[in-house]
């Protein structure tokens, strides 16, 4: 992605070199806080592989103090601004075209572990959206991990994806979306309720490719690939059959590897906020 000497948000919070943040609380918060593997990229619920990931980490409840930010981390958060600052400027242009104003968020990047409105975080959780303080938290490590655990191909534009992914549960918080959605999953089957997740996150994704649609002066060859190896490589069929050997359907969150490329394909192909249909497809 070209993005260098390009503007950068304001609307970034570095705490990397803050520390740790407390006590990491796999699978909490007020929203059910995402874990990394079956929950990545801003997901509702993570109890299923909870017990899974605290045993890989002994427990999920250590932090370790933040060292000072190296010129990579440095070099890495302006990268992350000028991207945070392209959905400010995009999502300002569909807003105002529709007669809405947009509501910028702010993106927090951390190491360790991290307090939110939503509760209390690792950096196992990977990337998440809060609504509860409108904020994207993220630990830039989790990239080398979707890397070298999950096989995506990385590169900076999967980075860029996934911000845009947790932005655009931003911009479902904005259009009432998500309020909507957790009241359809009330009194819902858990089977039900997962497929209402589900539409929620291909959403998410379908909006992340109409962000890179209306960037595509600033795209480098390659990068459109960059995104879709990532989204391959957190879909619940991929992940599942990784971790446990087998797919169970009926628990997936977030979308199969072929939904999640479909919906980020389509919207990187449209442009039109008005074809994320999801919710009407999926159901």
């Amino acid at each position: 992605m070209k993005w260098q000497g390009r503007r950068q948000s304001d609307n970034v919070e570095d705490r990397r070199s803050i520390g740790g943040g407390g006590k990491a609380i796999i699978g909490g918060g007020v929203i059910g806080i995402i874990v990394l593997l079956l929950n990545v990229f801003g997901g509702e619920t993570g109890q299923q592989i909870a017990p899974i990931l605290e045993q890989m980490q002994g427990g999920g409840q250590q932090t370790e103090a933040a060292a000072p930010l190296s010129k990579e981390d440095e070099e890495m958060g302006n990268f992350v601004r000028v991207v945070l600052a392209d959905n400010e400027d995009i999502w300002s242009k569909i807003f105002a075209e529709h007669g809405m104003t947009y509501e910028k968020p702010k993106l927090v990047l951390f190491k360790g572990a991290v307090q939110t409105a939503c509760g209390g975080a690792s950096s196992a959780s990977g990337p998440f959206y809060c609504p509860g303080d409108r904020k994207v938290y993220m630990d830039l490590g989790f990239f080398e991990e979707l890397k070298t655990k999950f096989g995506a191909k990385g590169g900076d534009f999967a980075i860029a994806y996934v911000i845009a992914h947790e932005i655009g549960h931003h911009i479902q918080t904005l259009l009432g979306t998500s309020a909507k959605m957790r009241q359809e999953q009330q009194g819902k089957s858990e089977a039900e309720a997962n497929k209402l997740s589900v539409a929620l996150e291909l959403q998410a994704d379908f909006y992340a490719g109409v962000w890179a649609h209306y960037n595509q002066e600033n795209l480098d060859t390659g990068d459109i690939e960059e995104a879709l190896s990532a989204a391959n490589a957190v879909g619940d069929d991929a992940i599942q059959s990784k971790m446990q050997g087998h797919v169970v359907p009926d628990s997936f969150t977030h979308g199969t590897s072929e939904q999640r490329m479909y919906w980020f394909k389509k919207g990187f192909k449209t442009g039109d906020i008005k074809q994320g249909t999801t919710f009407e497809e999926i159901r």
